[in-house]
């Protein structure tokens, strides 16, 4: 089948030419922008034109190339449609958001100007990188444009490019891990950390504790006195590299079959990425309740277990350590792993696009993740943040979906500690807003004429959740609004959301 190229030619550039960088740069950042700005402040207005038009809040015309991947903004001005470079489309954004909301912010205009950056940084790396032969590394190392509705998706803390590029998964990065001898009394250990002892030796009076180098560079400065006094030592470095994953602070360990999540002082998306302490203290409730509930399904759907935690008391949060399980005890024999979120990238050789039968291949892939999800929450009252980076796909030879993998236990919700209510909002989102959408979407741009939600119907309905006949009926679903949490300066665990279309729906003729 001939590749589909899904990111849109960038303004001004060469479509034959690939090394256009800064235009290549400003097409990838754009999309997750626009995509926020029509599903949060901006109304479709009827229009017989091909190219959908929107009214923005102070009363301006904006049009875009339609697709989930809207491209190449407009806007309407002395009668005429003027296109819009990435700079200008975040000054067109700011302005809006401060009409709509009355509240200024410095900060996120920056972020999505830092973005931008980092995508043109990323893509300068990659031309001069090789990317991992191993499919599953390769999935979770291809996400140049990342969250999909999010409006600064590659921010990186807005510091200099050099200090998180040789960390960046986008960049095809390996590196290894900083070895560090934690003074025996001063360890914390939660859990099943037995992993980590297997890393390198620490000498007598002390344990093991391996870090990340950009982790140590971050916390450098409030780390400097437990090293002169001797609370802390430097070993070396782990013999072996380890690579990032699309989470940037999560690494996976090939040679070990191990993902160690690591505490980063840096806003990524919505949140710093530190392990916070009062996360750290109910991962091994959270956790069990989710192992338990998917070891419950009878199906081959798995949960990659959060196993413990270990860091030291002197520097709770900035020198945690999650570890994590492999594939290897839930892996379908002869299976291939892929992230989630890569299958609506442009992944080379992805089997949603390579399948000569997508109703097929969807029905398979809507066995694998919707059972799972919904049963944990029916049966164990486990919310699964079952997002498109939280969710790992096994296929076949053939491409064909056979088991889904989820993870990430800090996101995961319990009843009753959430309402019923509120739980199933999230998982609505999660799971059909977050994922399904998108994977539907990037299926039916590679299958033209593919109707995916007739069969998302039918894997609803074979689930007796009281809630299912309620969100079959609804005009709209969940979407939460990344752009105005961001502006607004909400924590980034409150989300919030605005009704979106809900494809689901059949409307009473």
């Amino acid at each position: 089948m001939e590749r589909v190229d899904l990111l849109p030619p960038a303004p001004g550039a060469d479509p034959a030419r690939r090394d256009d960088i800064p235009a290549r740069a400003d097409a990838y950042a754009a999309v997750p922008l626009l995509n926020c700005l029509l599903r949060e402040v901006a109304e479709p207005v009827r229009t017989p034109t091909p190219r959908p038009v929107y009214r923005l809040p102070g009363g301006r015309l904006l049009r875009v190339r339609a697709g989930r991947r809207p491209a190449e903004p407009e806007l309407r001005a002395a009668g005429a449609w003027h296109r819009l470079g990435h700079a200008e489309l975040v000054k067109l954004v700011a302005e809006e958001l401060r009409r709509h909301t009355n509240l200024a912010n410095h900060e996120l205009p920056t972020e999505m100007t830092d973005s931008r950056d980092a995508v043109a940084a990323l893509l300068t790396a990659r031309a001069r990188a090789t990317p991992p032969d191993d499919p599953y590394l390769r999935s979770e190392q291809s996400l140049l444009t990342g969250h999909t509705h999010h409006p600064a998706p590659k921010a990186r803390g807005g510091g200099p490019h050099a200090d998180w590029l040789p960390y960046a998964p986008e960049a095809y990065a390996r590196f290894p891990l900083t070895l560090l001898a934690v003074r025996a009394d001063a360890v914390v250990d939660e859990g099943d950390t037995a992993a980590l002892d297997a890393l390198g030796e620490a000498p007598p009076g002390y344990r093991l504790l391996p870090a990340h180098p950009w982790q140590l560079d971050l916390a450098a400065q409030s780390l400097a006195p437990a090293f002169a006094d001797g609370r802390l030592i430097r070993l070396g470095a782990t013999g072996s590299p380890v690579w990032p994953t699309a989470a940037i602070r999560t690494v996976y360990a090939p040679e070990r079959d191990l993902f160690l999540k690591f505490s980063l002082d840096v806003r990524i998306t919505n949140d710093i990425r530190r392990l916070w302490r009062h996360d750290l203290l109910k991962l091994r409730r959270t956790d069990t309740a989710a192992t338990e509930a998917f070891a419950a399904l009878g199906t081959p759907a798995a949960w990659l277990a959060d196993r413990g935690h270990r860091t030291a008391d002197f520097a709770y949060e900035e020198l945690a350590v999650v570890v994590r399980d492999g594939f290897g005890p839930h892996l379908v024999p002869g299976a291939t792993p892929l992230l989630a979120a890569a299958l609506v990238e442009d992944l080379p050789d992805s089997p949603l696009a390579n399948t000569t039968d997508p109703a097929a291949w969807w029905e398979a892939y809507l066995a694998a993740v919707v059972p799972p999800v919904l049963t944990a929450f029916a049966a164990g009252g486990v919310v699964a943040e079952a997002h498109l980076q939280n969710t790992v796909i096994a296929v076949d030879a053939a491409g064909t979906p056979v088991q889904a993998l989820f993870r990430d236990a800090e996101g995961v919700k319990l009843l009753p500690d959430t309402s019923r209510e509120a739980g199933w909002e999230r998982l609505v989102y999660c799971l059909l807003v977050n994922h399904l959408l998108e994977i539907a979407a990037a299926l039916t741009e590679h299958h033209r004429g593919f109707a995916p939600w007739p069969a998302v119907r039918r894997a609803l309905t074979r689930h007796d959740l009281p809630e299912i006949p309620a969100l079959l009926a609804a005009p709209t679903l969940p979407g939460k609004t990344n752009l105005l949490l961001r502006w607004t300066g909400a924590d980034g665990a409150d989300a919030r959301y605005l009704p979106v279309p809900n494809p689901l729906w059949v409307p009473v003729v």
